[in-house]
């Protein structure tokens, strides 16, 4: 039986760990062909090994625009097509009202919104023949108070709002420009991004992670933490035929953390 993405190429950035590696492994267990962008040569090129000749590793720092554009122009020339990009790259960033300074603000808003505006503008730029799906990574931190710092809520509230201009723009093209918005899961973003764990040894990772995990699950609804694959299946929803007619939407994925933040004991207390 096919892969619910068999014949779509796709370009997934932070792509070499947490949810983009979950990401790049799912799409291509449905099929696609990816290009893994990221800055991580020894993952890149570990990942893209692994998953044999339908996956390919492109070093890209989404910090530059010229680096996207570079990126979108390889999967061109090594797949001949672009059918969806993930928008996933980021990382927490410091950043409150009354200690924010010019260089925060300026990285901040580079990496997580402006990574997001060039990629819509080039993908869209080699979708428009095809049409295609385009997803970008918020974070409920759009949504509600206390998941996140001033200056983090602030871009990824900007990466759903501009999800909502750019579908409405591009729908006429059949390019589909949706979010998602996770929220209590369990990565290395809580302890510093995969920069910090690829210092780390696999022991320690795992000691944090476990931990993390089971402090997520006393906070949302649903008595679990998020991993990084719920993110992927919902990637790959909206880059399905599935979700052809879901446009301008921010797809909420955090077990009702959302609605309601949730204090449940530690075990045996």
């Amino acid at each position: 039986m096919p892969g619910r993405l068999e014949g779509k190429v796709a370009v997934i950035t932070g792509g070499t760990s947490g949810i983009g590696e979950a990401t790049v492994r799912r799409f291509v267990a449905e099929g696609a062909r990816v290009v893994i962008a990221g800055r991580s040569d020894q993952r890149g090129n570990a990942l893209a090994h692994e998953l044999g000749e339908q996956a390919f590793f492109y070093r890209a720092d989404v910090m530059h625009e010229a680096e996207i554009a570079a990126v979108i122009d390889a999967a061109l020339r090594r797949f001949g097509q672009l059918d969806c990009l993930f928008n996933n790259a980021g990382a927490a960033t410091p950043g409150e009202i009354d200690t924010i300074t010019e260089e925060q603000f300026d990285y901040g808003m580079k990496l997580l919104v402006g990574s997001v505006m060039f990629g819509i503008k080039h993908a869209a730029r080699v979708m428009q023949s095809r049409g295609g799906a385009i997803i970008n990574n918020s974070s409920i931190a759009a949504h509600r108070l206390g998941q996140g710092g001033a200056l983090y809520s602030a871009a990824k509230a900007a990466v759903s709002h501009i999800t909502r201009i750019a579908g409405a723009k591009l729908g006429p093209n059949r390019i589909r420009v949706n979010s998602i918005s996770p929220g209590a899961i369990a990565t290395p973003i809580f302890w510093g991004g995969s920069a910090k764990a690829q210092t780390m040894s696999d022991e320690d990772n795992a000691r944090k992670l476990a931990k993390l995990e089971g402090n997520l699950a006393r906070a949302t609804p649903l008595p679990r933490s998020g991993i990084a694959n719920d993110i992927a299946y919902a990637a790959v929803f909206l880059a399905s035929d599935e979700g052809s007619f879901i446009n301008s939407h921010d797809l909420v994925v955090d077990g009702g953390r959302i609605a309601q933040f949730h204090e449940r004991p530690a075990p045996g207390t």
